[in-house]
């Protein structure tokens, strides 16, 4: 093979790949009821399969072999996130989770939220304030696969 396509395969193919990792590390903060556990756990198996494939290609692939690292911290992270919040927290904890999330987003984006009614006055809330916050919310609105709160209407 010739020196370009070897610079090119072996650098700028991993470069690309970044871009899993990046993507998995700016998830982390995202809310775990999002969670696909199928997914962290096919791209787990991915980043393993891939590491042992970078560290046996010749030349070693030092560069794909940190992305797959990288991205393998990430996922066992998410499934950490995944299986605490589906199958650790009680079903209050996980409500109580729901609730201040809910709250923080209707306080902070009123404006994406028209058929919900935030809370009038400042904290602190009563618990029956939150509560009835959070049923109407969610009678509107519900969970989506993304960065945060949307409408689903």
């Amino acid at each position: 093979m010739n020196k370009f396509l070897q610079w090119l395969y072996h650098f700028w193919g991993p470069v690309a790949n970044w871009g899993l990792p990046l993507a998995a590390l700016g998830d982390l903060k995202k809310n775990p009821e999002i969670i696909s556990g199928k997914m962290t756990l096919a791209l787990s198996v991915y980043s393993l399969l891939f590491m042992r494939f970078a560290w046996k290609v010749v030349p070693r692939n030092l560069l794909l072999m940190s992305c797959h690292i990288t991205n393998e911290v990430a996922q066992l992270t998410q499934g950490a996130r995944f299986i605490n919040y589906h199958y650790v927290m009680s079903e209050e904890e996980r409500k109580k989770y729901h609730a201040s999330l809910v709250d923080a987003e209707l306080h902070q984006h009123p404006e994406d939220f028209p058929k919900a009614q935030p809370i009038p006055h400042p904290p602190p809330y009563t618990e029956q304030e939150l509560k009835k916050e959070v049923e109407q919310f969610d009678k509107f609105y519900k969970v989506k696969p993304d960065t945060k709160l949307k409408p689903t209407l």
